[in-house]
């Protein structure tokens, strides 16, 4: 006899609730192996190919691409084999989940009827024994006569809005998830219950005459106004992003301060690295190289700021995260280690990381973590800015695009190449002159490059 197993959509980590449904990789029927990826999903963070830890097939899929699912919430169900079988699940982890837990939901229907994704379930090219029997949609749950006490058990945001837009009391219901949990079809059944309701008392409502020509032309909606606009969703990353800059400006009381540096010399210590045989090393591997150095000066700004517990933490270790635009929006890809790192070794983890940003396969560790982030935002043309710090780190570091000027270069006038350095900080971690003793040593060290090689 065939076994029902329930998969659901895995906590793929750092505190991120739902995930939107981008394509399905497996159609109902489809005999899948064990750590197949099945469907790919989108979080706030990155694009992610979940894989499916049972063996079988499959037999309802949950969810239209498009769609956004809570974690937690059913992603498929498998037909394996009999129950004596015992399966076993793969042991790869998601962040959250291990696939050598039991199924948390067995379910049995028979076999032709609908999936939840509106397809028909049909016999595949498995084991008939497979398809003997299926699982069943469980009854919905009933509403109850009379509010609960305590705290509603409800964990996803999507159904708490779902309920909010629609006025559903949660109080008044009876979940159907494990210990009471309320799901999304628990309130999707509450809706459909309350407009029987509100059918039934329409048709024995008493007839109303008819309105005139009058009433008809002021109870019609006004037209959409000109200043409405395109109503354009936050959510994924550009919504991610709307969020953390949100949370850094309400929590963090920012400074920022910015010289002006004479890049000339770091220009052509690079060009003489790059005539050498081997990698060639970037601008932002070098402006890397002396961010590392400079907070091993200043280490007030590689930290973060305990708000409950009324302290500051100063890390050991430097996570660099830089920003980077891709066609999904911006992102931050973090380079572990990074004071562990040289020119060469930088340049590489940079070009790694971005091109992952750009194909959108950053996994979500690789997008947190950072104590300290470098923002080159001269790759847009322009010569400064006031960052916002990246919550929740304690600082930025911004740099313009180096373009020749006019500077006064050992008395004379001289065309120099100069950038605009900026740094934000958090003034909770640190006064003025630590920042601006920062700042002084990373532009002292774009200008003469030497200066750096006396603290190595």
């Amino acid at each position: 006899m065939a076994q029902v197993l329930e998969f659901k959509l895995p906590d793929l980590g750092e505190g991120l609730t739902e995930a939107e449904i981008v394509r399905w990789l497996v159609q109902v029927g489809d005999v899948v192996a064990v750590d197949q990826p099945v469907v790919e999903v989108e979080t706030a963070k990155a694009m992610v190919e979940v894989p499916c830890p049972y063996g079988g097939v499959v037999t309802a899929r949950f969810g239209e691409e498009g769609s956004e699912l809570p974690v937690g919430a059913p992603l498929l169900t498998v037909a394996v084999g009999a129950p004596e079988d015992s399966p076993e699940g793969s042991g790869n982890v998601l962040v959250g989940y291990g696939t050598q837990a039991p199924a948390a939901r067995r379910r049995r229907v028979r076999a032709g009827t609908a999936a939840a994704d509106g397809q028909v379930r049909r016999p595949g090219t498995a084991d008939a024994a497979l398809h003997a029997r299926v699982a069943s949609p469980a009854p919905p749950p009933a509403a109850a006569p009379a509010p609960v006490e305590g705290p509603v058990p409800v964990i996803s945001p999507l159904v708490r809005k779902l309920a909010r837009d629609n006025d559903v009391d949660l109080r008044r219901l009876t979940g159907s998830g494990p210990d009471g949990l309320i799901l999304r079809a628990d309130v999707e059944n509450a809706l459909r219950t309350q407009a029987a309701r509100a059918a039934t008392v329409a048709d024995h409502a008493v007839p109303t005459p008819a309105p005139t020509a009058g009433e008809r032309a002021a109870a019609a909606p006004a037209a959409p106004r000109a200043e409405d606009g395109v109503r354009i969703p936050l959510k994924g990353v550009r919504g991610a992003v709307a969020d953390k800059l949100s949370r850094s400006r309400r929590e963090i009381p920012d400074a920022t301060c910015w010289v002006d540096a004479d890049a000339t010399e770091l220009m052509r210590a690079r060009a003489a690295m790059n005539a050498t045989p081997g990698a060639k090393i970037s601008v932002l591997a070098l402006l890397a190289r002396i961010c590392t150095a400079a907070l091993a000066r200043f280490p007030e700004l590689n930290s973060t700021v305990d708000t409950e517990a009324r302290e500051i933490v100063r890390l050991d270790r430097v996570h660099l995260g830089f920003a980077a635009q891709t066609d999904r929006g911006l992102v931050v890809p973090v380079v572990r280690d990074a004071h562990t790192r040289d020119a060469e070794s930088l340049t590489a983890e940079f070009a790694r990381l971005t091109e992952a940003a750009r194909a959108g396969t950053l996994t979500p560790g690789e997008l947190t973590g950072g104590t300290f982030t470098l923002n080159n935002y001269g790759v847009f043309g322009v010569d400064g800015s006031t960052p916002i710090v990246n919550h929740p780190e304690a600082a930025m570091l911004g740099v313009g695009r180096i373009v020749p000027k006019p500077w006064v270069h050992e008395g004379e006038l001289a065309v120099r190449q100069v950038v605009q350095l900026s740094l934000t900080f958090d003034h909770r971690v640190c006064d003025g002159g630590t920042a601006g003793g920062f700042l002084r040593y990373v532009a002292d060290c774009v200008e003469q490059p030497a200066v750096l090689l006396r603290t190595l």
